[in-house]
């Protein structure tokens, strides 16, 4: 009987983490338009995930319309590249919640950025609250 109860404990933890996503997926890619993109600009944007959970990045451009997104796990990375040049807005889901950073970066030709997701709550005025509509719109 232990054996069998073994068994299906470690099938049904492989199904719960088979669940996760894992670093580069499009997560959302049926709620958003395509990716956009500009192979002449050789822009990249690194993002470094230093929390303790997943999150799903957005990038926006000036008028705030949808470039690219990500899923990123915890203490990964990633790179976008080919981004075109504008200024660009991060957003990012973090557990249940949807956030923007105060900061925009600048893109410009051959520009090499990164942007670090970290958790100091000294720092928790660098970034505002959105709503979930915000997050998705196009």
């Amino acid at each position: 009987m232990n054996k069998k109860t073994l068994l299906v404990l470690f099938l049904s933890s492989t199904l719960l983490f088979s669940q996760r996503g894992r670093t580069g997926d499009k997560t959302f890619e049926n709620r958003f338009p395509e990716d956009v993109s500009n192979s002449i600009s050789n822009a990249t944007l690194e993002l470094v995930n230093e929390v303790d959970h997943d999150i799903i990045v957005v990038i926006r451009d000036q008028r705030k319309k949808y470039v690219r997104h990500v899923y990123i796990r915890n203490r990964e990375k990633f790179i976008f590249d080919k981004l075109p040049i504008s200024r660009i807005y991060v957003q990012f889901k973090s557990k249940e919640f949807f956030f923007e950073d105060f900061e925009r970066t600048t893109i410009n030709f051959g520009d090499k950025h990164k942007f670090n997701f970290f958790f100091d709550p000294s720092q928790k005025e660098n970034y505002f609250r959105i709503t979930e509509e915000e997050f998705f719109k196009p």
